[in-house]
């Protein structure tokens, strides 16, 4: 191999090593001892010299028999074993050369060392070394190198973990250090505490003994002093005692006479009050309270100057009180006088009022019963010519379909005859009362304030109706427990509907929209319902048919007054006003019903009694003659509820039929 090629290769190897591909950061720390390795001069290692030795000494005798062979025969140095091994060995085994070999290291390094020196176009040439050895060496001090950088790494290694672990002893000693330190001032700090409160209980304790033995000496100073004053106290309270309970004595009669005084005047003056003609006893013009009047004020005014002279003197005296009693006897018995002779008007008064009562309504059923059989002409004003007379008597085919509602409800009344004349089994008893109590409640509860009551009602309703228990009254209750259960609750719910428009809507008018539209979405469902709504409606306001009942032969005026449709109690007919309260309030709730739906219900179909019964009732109620009071009340309630709807729905026909009222209906009544 030629010597340039040799260098170049040495290069090339030099350049290949680990030292030759490292890699300098410009961002090291800075500092003088970083840099001193760096900045200082290149020397050799001491073990330089011990290595080259045993290099070359090894090199000569291995290249030696190479020498006399030719090149051919010459083996690669590559193939040559590597002293790397024994320097390793070596170095572990700790004979390291000292400074006693110091002399033939720096031999063996100058006779090593090679230089580059310039010859012709940048050539390189060893000086004093064998060209043929240098690759071997180069590659055995290359590993001496690494391995001293591995040895120098580990022992940076261990020294950094030794002295992590010294540190974190010296945490441990610190942390424990504080630890103990705090310990100690917690108790020192405690100790302290103990003994200031102690100090402060002792000083408390020694001024507590202190206070106790004055309070003590004070005690006893008093005591005596008390003995001392308690004699003449005790004389003295006994003779204010005495004076007390003497005054005192003497105003408690004083003010119990003065009470007595004024109970007395109290009473007088109302008694006064009862004989005052003007207020009390209107009525009764043909009685004269005047002498009785008179009298009373002058007994008020006595009692009151009794009063008024005992307050200016003090207290009043017995004498007094007994003039005043005296004055009290005497208006009592002119009281009693008084309404003795009051109760004789008033029960003279009351049996003229009942005979003109008793005359006027017979002369009222005489002009119904005459204005039912032969209809009155209506006049008009202006001398216009008489118009033709109305119908007293219904449609053929409304009586038809009103005595059909009424079958209905009689077959209804027939079908439940066993649980409603059911008298001595107590289990029977006790179904139909629950059973009626869960068709009526739910329906009493339903108000104008009802609100979201109102689902809650209508389910109940419903689902009695349909077969499901329901709570009530605390108890399960179902159609299903009697075989007539079911008819029963369709008659008596139908028959609760019409009394709530009897009662409730009569005494609030609003309620009729809740009560109508929950009669609304159970008729729908339930059809027979709205059918014994319809007949008990029938019954107790003929009117809504609208029908006038005639006074047949054999017929009791008590009962026809029934067939009116008016209250009959101990054969006394009710008042009109209250007829005709009733009247209005069913009249109304009927008007609801017929224009309003259940809201959470099928919309899809028509309404079971929509306003074209409304139609029909308000025409065939204005071919008929009109009755007294009743009819005029009847068209103002109907139509204030559903007016509008039935305009909305009818429109101009709507509007000739309010033209007919005006012009030709309410002429009649003249």
């Amino acid at each position: 191999m030629q010597p340039r090629e040799l260098r170049w290769e040495t290069l090339a190897a030099l350049r290949a090593s680990s030292k030759g591909q490292l890699s300098y950061c410009r961002h090291w720390p800075q500092g003088e001892d970083i840099l001193e390795g760096c900045m200082s001069p290149l020397v050799l290692s001491p073990y330089s010299g011990w290595v080259l030795d045993r290099v070359i000494g090894q090199s000569a005798q291995e290249i030696a028999p190479s020498r006399t062979s030719t090149p051919k025969e010459s083996a690669p140095l590559t193939n040559q074993p590597s002293s790397l091994e024994k320097i390793t060995s070596a170095s572990h085994q700790g004979s390291s050369p000292l400074s006693s070999t110091e002399p033939s290291e720096t031999k063996s390094v100058t006779d090593f060392v090679y230089m580059l020196t310039p010859q012709g176009n940048d050539d390189l040439s060893l000086v004093e070394v064998d060209q043929e050895v240098l690759p071997s060496k180069v590659t055995e001090v290359e590993g001496c190198i690494r391995m001293y950088e591995e040895m120098h790494r580990l022992k940076g290694k261990e020294g950094l973990r030794q002295r992590q672990e010294q540190q974190e002893q010296m945490v441990r000693a610190v942390y424990d250090l504080a630890s103990e330190q705090l310990k100690r001032f917690d108790e020192l700090k405690e100790l302290k505490q103990h003994q200031e409160f102690q100090d402060l209980q002792e000083v408390m304790e020694k001024s507590s003994k202190e206070a106790q033995g004055q309070q003590e000496k004070l005690k006893e100073e008093h005591r005596h002093r008390a003995k001392v004053l308690n004699l003449k106290l005790r004389e003295a309270e006994q003779q204010r005692q005495r004076q007390e309970e003497l005054e005192r004595l003497r105003k408690e009669e004083g003010q119990e006479r003065l009470r007595r005084l004024y109970s007395i005047q109290e009473e007088v003056l109302q008694l006064n009050q009862q004989i005052d003609p003007n207020y009390r006893h209107k009525d009764l013009p043909r009685i004269d309270l005047s002498a009785y009047s008179n009298r009373g004020n002058q007994i008020c005014g006595l009692v009151s100057g009794l009063i008024r002279t005992t307050s200016e003197r003090g207290f009043p005296t017995p004498a007094d009180v007994a003039n005043t009693e005296r004055a009290l006897h005497e208006m009592r018995g002119l009281i009693s006088s008084m309404q003795q002779e009051i109760a004789a008007a008033v029960e003279e008064k009351r049996r003229r009022d009942e005979e003109e009562e008793r005359q006027k309504q017979e002369e009222l059923l005489k002009k119904e019963q005459m204005k039912a059989q032969t209809p009155a002409p209506a006049q008009q004003s202006g001398g216009k010519q008489q118009k033709e007379g109305l119908q007293v008597k219904a449609e053929e085919s409304t009586m038809q379909w009103y005595q059909q509602l009424q079958d209905a409800a009689e077959q209804c009344v027939a079908s439940f005859s066993g649980i409603s004349n059911c008298k001595d089994n107590n289990e029977v008893k006790k179904i139909k009362t629950d059973l009626q109590k869960a068709a009526t409640i739910p329906v009493s509860q339903i108000s104008r304030i009802a609100g979201s009551q109102l689902r809650e009602i209508f389910d109940k309703i419903n689902n009695l109706l349909s077969g499901k228990p329901v709570q009530s009254g605390g108890r399960t209750v179902s159609v299903t427990q009697h075989p007539q259960g079911l008819d029963f609750v369709y008659y008596k719910l139908a028959e609760k509907f019409v009394n709530q428009g009897g009662e409730e809507v009569a005494s609030h008018r609003d309620a009729a929209f809740p009560i109508a539209v929950v009669a609304s979405g159970i008729w729908e469902i339930h059809p027979r319902v709205g059918d014994l709504f319809l007949a008990h409606l029938h019954k107790k306001c003929p009117y809504s048919v609208p029908f006038y009942p005639a006074l047949k032969e054999g017929t009791s005026m008590e009962e026809y007054q029934r067939m009116l449709g008016y209250q009959v109690k101990d054969s006394k007919m009710e008042e009109q006003d209250h007829f005709l309260k009733r009247m209005s309030g069913m009249i109304r709730l009927y008007a609801a019903i017929i224009q309003l739906r259940w809201p959470y219900g099928n919309k899809q179909g028509a309404h079971p009694h929509g306003l074209n019964y409304g139609w029909r009732w308000l025409a065939q109620m204005l071919n008929m003659e009109p009755l007294a009071d009743v009819t005029a009340t009847l068209l103002f309630d109907f139509l204030e509820v559903c007016g509008n709807a039935l305009m909305k729905q009818y429109q101009v026909q709507f509007w000739k039929m309010m033209l007919l009222i005006r012009e030709d209906y309410f002429p009649r009544y003249d």
